[in-house]
C-alpha cells in the first residue's frame, strides 16, 4: 500500500467523461497492485441507481474489481469490514453537505480516516473532492456559497469545477478568499487532479490537453492571485 493518498478532482472521471477514464486509471495505478479492489462511495447522490450503474459500466471496463456501497439503502455489509478490505476508495459528485451529514451518522468519516491511515487510497471528484477540505465552495444550498464542516484532513480550502464551463465557481471563490470570508486554499479545473500525500501536494494531473490546478491566495490588499499548476501528464 502506498501512503497516506487522497486524489482531489475538480470534475471529470467517469461521471463527466465515461470515454476518457485516465483519472480513474491514475486513481487504481496509485494502488500498486494487480486488479485492485476499489469501492464506489456514491452518497453525495442519494446512492442514485444512474450513478451507480455509469460506475459499473466504467470500472468493469478497466483491471480492477468494483463494486459500491449504498447508506441509503443498508445491506448486512459491515462497514468497517468493507471499507478497509479495499485498496481505493472513489467518492461520486453530488451534494457536500448531505455527504457529510450521512457519513458521520454512520460512521463513515472515522472508518475513512482510518482507510487513510492505512494506505488506501482515497478519491473523489467535486463533492468528493471537496469534503477531504475544512471549507470551500458548494453549490449544497444552491447558488455557490461556502461550506464549513468538512472533514479538515487536507489544508486550505478547495474550488471544484474552477473552469469555464461554471462560470460562478471561479469569480466566488475569488471574491470569499479576496474578503477573508474563505482561506486561501486550491481549485481545479474539470478533468484535473490534485494528489495529496500526507497533507501536501504532490502531484497534478489531467485527463485533458488544456487543464489546471490553481493555488488561490489572497494579496492582502482585498484582491486574489491565482498561481496556476501543470499538470505532470
Amino acid at each position: 500500500m502506498p501512503g497516506p493518498t487522497i486524489v482531489t478532482m475538480g470534475g471529470g472521471g467517469f461521471l463527466m467523461e465515461p470515454e476518457n477514464l485516465a483519472l480513474d486509471e491514475y486513481v487504481l495505478s496509485l494502488t500498486g497492485v494487480a486488479r485492485p479492489r476499489v469501492c464506489f462511495l456514491p452518497t453525495a447522490s442519494g446512492d442514485a441507481e444512474g450513478t451507480i450503474a455509469r460506475f459499473r459500466d466504467a470500472f468493469e471496463r478497466l483491471d480492477c474489481r468494483p463494486t459500491h456501497l449504498s447508506l441509503f439503502r443498508r445491506d448486512g455489509r459491515d462497514l468497517r469490514a468493507e471499507l478497509l478490505g479495499q485498496h481505493a476508495i472513489y467518492v461520486g459528485g453530488g451534494n457536500t453537505a448531505n455527504l457529510l451529514a450521512i457519513w458521520r451518522v454512520h460512521g463513515v468519516d472515522s472508518i475513512l480516516r482510518e482507510a487513510w491511515s492505512r494506505g488506501i487510497v482515497l478519491a473523489g471528484v467535486s463533492a468528493g473532492a471537496l469534503c477531504w477540505f475544512g471549507e470551500g465552495l458548494t453549490d449544497s444550498f444552491g447558488p455557490v456559497s461556502p461550506l464549513r464542516g468538512g472533514l479538515g484532513w487536507l489544508p486550505g480550502t478547495f474550488c471544484p469545477h474552477y473552469d469555464d464551463r461554471e462560470s460562478m465557481r471561479r469569480p466566488r471563490y475569488a471574491e470569499l478568499v479576496a474578503a477573508g470570508a474563505l482561506g486561501p486554499g486550491w481549485a481545479c479545473d474539470d478533468g484535473t487532479a490534485l494528489r495529496w500525500s500526507g497533507g501536501q501536494v504532490a502531484e497534478v494531473v489531467s485527463s485533458r490537453s488544456v487543464g489546471w490546478a490553481w493555488q488561490v491566495d489572497g494579496t492582502g490588499e482585498g484582491r486574489v492571485e491565482p498561481r496556476r499548476l501543470a499538470p505532470v501528464r
